[in-house]
């Protein structure tokens, strides 16, 4: 279990380094939103691939965020169930929401959105619209992201496995968000 605790922290790492990326494309999404704004209202200058880039950015900062916000506990749950639960409960449903839902979903997004990268990827697919990107970056973050939110969910299986064995100490505090 020790080498697995280390593995664990190692995914816990990735996955820092992946939100790291994100915060970043967040960063320079707003730069290119403003920037794109400025260009179409004052200098009447607008290009669709500025608008893409903007997209393209919002789906990194969703698919290399996730494994984050899985490792940090930020994700949301069934509220009516989890808040009145022990914690020797929660853990034992997020290790089976993790390996009844998320595992299974996660891995058929891979597999079938791996090919779609790669036949962009061969074709050099671009958009459709007038000064439109190139396709295969985009698509190569959907399996990039779910394959890094596979690994996550592992490493958080670990550590549930470790705290049920009274190895690890788990915060599985949760407060419902304001709504």
């Amino acid at each position: 279990m020790k080498f697995l605790l280390a593995l664990a922290h190692r995914i816990d790492g990735l996955s820092r380094a992946a939100a790291v990326v994100a915060i970043w494309l967040v960063l320079i999404c707003a730069l290119v939103s403003a920037g794109n704004a400025l260009s179409r209202y004052a200098l009447d200058l607008s290009s669709n691939a500025w608008l893409e880039l903007q997209w393209y950015m919002f789906g990194g900062t969703v698919l290399l965020g996730a494994p984050k916000l899985l490792c940090t506990n930020g994700h949301i749950r069934v509220d009516l169930l989890y808040s009145k639960l022990n914690d020797r409960q929660r853990t034992w449903l997020d290790l089976a929401g993790l390996i009844v839902f998320l595992l299974p979903f996660a891995y058929f997004m891979v597999i079938y959105s791996w090919p779609w990268f790669v036949e962009s990827w061969i074709q050099q697919e671009t958009s459709a619209n007038a000064g439109g990107l190139i396709r295969w970056p985009v698509k190569l973050l959907l399996p990039l992201g779910f394959a890094l939110l596979i690994l996550q969910a592992l490493s958080e299986i670990i550590k549930r496995v470790a705290a049920l064995q009274g190895l690890l100490a788990l915060d599985t505090h949760y407060e419902r968000p304001q709504q």
